[in-house]
């Protein structure tokens, strides 16, 4: 749309109306951009099956190719190097749940006590809970309501472990040989990728896209998997301090969760208040673990991680919320584990396309 002289308004520059033929151009342009988004989210829900664990397999192939890479600079071959990383990988997440289990045992027998325990503290609660009922009567009176009944069928939980167990186990399977073959064909990928693109300076912005993606993704859970561990060690001896039965094993949780940022402090902060409802006579008492948690977390989210991963890994906190939504929305848990790493590779495709992103951030 280029500007023209007006001669009726002698010297003054207007913009020229798009015609119909542009406008409807533009509007099927849009359209076709519309339905190939939702093609793409479409299709990224219907094949969660295979494409969330392969995908998780490439980010952690991306998180661990470094490693690879180092044991394939004294000499290693790449599958030799990819099955070393692998194993340590499987060796490591074997010892964190061996780790767990005991006191995982521990408080599934204790959930009965806890249990009791637990109505006895919420006995406090009862009068309040009793206007919101009477409430809620007056409410279904007045407005004709009925009342809900829900009925449990005893044999559905049986039904869907058996379901779901093999499931699960196709899925596991499927991590362990992607993660392996992607780390072992990582340089394979790249080269035949790089082979489709004729052009120059395509093939060299391709590259670029490469080094930086491994780079950044690489760096932010390296990063975040040692800080976290640092917090999971925090938690401990901070629950420990207040009198937290197991205090490990709420340290392991905090660790791990920390990985979802934003809902992952969440959930350890309501998992903790039911702790400190079991462990502590009083209500106030039970607020003790969650405010022990909040303060190593408070240290660890605005003076550590922001000291370890610098500028160049800030992300806007609004799209790092949208993509945590989306992510977690298609795929759960495994959403939110490769919601940031995905908005890194997004973010190093567009600042190679768009170099003034690059520059506008100063990298």
């Amino acid at each position: 749309m280029k500007p023209f002289l007006d001669p009726r308004p002698a010297g003054r520059w207007s913009w020229a109306k798009p015609d119909l033929d542009t406008i409807l151009a533009r509007a099927a342009v849009a359209s076709i951009v519309l339905l190939g988004v939702l093609g793409f989210v479409v299709a990224l829900i219907q094949g969660q099956f295979i494409l969330a664990p392969v995908t998780l397999a490439v980010v952690v192939g991306l998180m661990l190719g470094p490693v690879a890479t180092r044991l394939e600079r004294r000499g290693l071959r790449a599958w030799l190097s990819a099955a070393i990383v692998v194993l340590l990988f499987i060796v490591l997440v074997c010892a964190v749940l061996l780790a767990l289990i005991g006191p995982l045992t521990y408080w599934a027998g204790e959930l009965p006590r806890i249990w009791e325990r637990l109505q006895f503290q919420l006995a406090q609660l009862r009068e309040p809970i009793n206007t919101l009922k009477e409430l809620q009567s007056e409410l279904r009176s007045v407005t004709g309501g009925s009342q809900v009944t829900v009925q449990v069928d005893e044999g559905a939980g049986v039904e869907d472990v058996a379901v779901m167990a093999p499931a699960l186990v196709a899925q596991l399977l499927l991590f362990m040989a992607s993660l392996f073959f992607f780390i072992a064909t990582r340089h394979d990928i790249r080269l035949g990728i790089l082979r489709f693109c004729l052009d120059r300076r395509l093939r060299w912005r391709v590259a670029h896209i490469f080094r930086d993606v491994e780079a950044l993704v690489s760096r932010y859970l390296l990063s975040i998997a040692v800080i976290n561990a640092g917090l999971g060690v925090a938690v401990t001896l901070a629950l420990w301090a207040v009198g937290v039965p197991s205090p490990a094993l709420w340290g392991a949780f905090a660790a791990l969760l920390n990985f979802v940022i934003y809902i992952g402090p969440t959930v350890m902060v309501a998992l903790l208040f039911g702790v400190g409802l079991s462990t502590f006579d009083t209500l106030g008492g039970s607020f003790v673990p969650p405010l022990a948690y909040l303060s190593v977390n408070l240290v660890e989210a605005q003076f550590v991680t922001p000291m370890v991963l610098g500028r160049t890994l800030t992300l806007n906190p609004f799209l790092v919320l949208l993509a945590l939504a989306f992510w977690i929305w298609v795929w759960g848990p495994i959403g939110g584990f490769v919601a940031i790493p995905a908005l890194l590779i997004v973010y190093a495709i567009v600042s190679n396309i768009f170099p003034a992103v690059r520059q506008a951030r100063g990298d």
